[in-house]
Formats: C-alpha cells, structure tokens, sequence
C-alpha cells in the first residue's frame, strides 16, 4: 500500500488526526509513531490517548525515562512506549510488550523495536512542515481503516 500524506497546518490538526485514529483503534492495534525530536510525537500520543480515553483532561506524562505507561481505559488498556532510551529490541520482552498486545499499544521511536514491529501496524511519520508549527504526516498500513481515516480527515 502506498503511503498517505496529510497536511498538518498546526498542533490541532495533529490532535485532530489523533482522535480520528482513536475512533477506529482496536485491540491488537500497534500505532508506531515515528518522526524527529519535536515533530510532533508526543502532541499525538496525548491526543490520542485522551480521544480513546474519552478524558479530555487525562494527564499523559511523557515515558522518555519509564519507557511505558499504562492506561486502563473503558474501552479497554492502552500501552504507551517511548523507545528513544531502548538498549536493543531484546529489552521489550521485559517491558511486557507481549501482554501489552492483548490491547492498544502506542509506540514512540519504533524503529528501535527492531522486528517486534508487525507489518500490520499503523505507521504514522510527522515530519516539519512549511512552517514553524506545520508538520507533515506520512500514514501507511490499516488498509481496511486508512481510507476512512483519510476521508474524515479531509472534512475536518
């Protein structure tokens, strides 16, 4: 499948992207989240969990140094990775990476999970964009989701 490309023209419409992919996530769902320091990562991690949490005021801390953070939410558990800090795929097994498939699992820096990245995840990529605040994302996988996904994105 060839990769999508959305226009981000400030933080709100990452927020926005979050919530929509909120709205179709799933148990078993892996959402790697990719990009540079400060594209954007974290501004959809928040969003997205408080979409699928249906809390607009759920505190989100950033698992830069705890690696993961949990969240029980009614429509069933959430795991947030931050891989920036991994030794080595060899370390997620530790982390409960496995038990953590049994619902959502949102990652940070996905690229240092090595293959315990499955070819069915949504991949999402923020990069900068043509200004300050503007960022570009790239979405691949989820093909029976991303068209939808796409379709309510361009409404908004």
């Amino acid at each position: 499948m060839i990769p999508a490309r959305i226009d981000l023209a400030d933080p709100s419409r990452t927020e926005a992207l979050a919530r929509i992919v909120a709205g179709v996530a799933r148990a078993g769902d892996v959402i790697a989240l990719s990009g540079e320091m400060g594209a954007g990562k974290s501004v959809f991690a928040r969003a997205f969990l408080r979409a699928f949490a249906n809390d607009p005021a759920l505190e989100v801390p950033s698992p830069t140094f705890s690696l993961v953070q949990p969240y029980d939410t009614a429509q069933g558990p959430v795991t947030h990775f931050d891989l920036w800090r991994l030794g080595g795929p060899d370390e997620l097994e530790a982390l409960g990476w496995e038990l953590a498939r049994e619902g959502i699992v949102l990652v940070e820096w996905p690229d240092h999970a090595g293959d315990w990245i499955e070819d069915d995840a949504l991949r999402i990529t923020l990069s900068a964009g043509p200004r300050d605040d503007a960022r570009v994302a790239t979405i691949a996988g989820w093909p029976d989701r991303l068209a939808a996904i796409l379709r309510v994105m361009a409404r908004r």
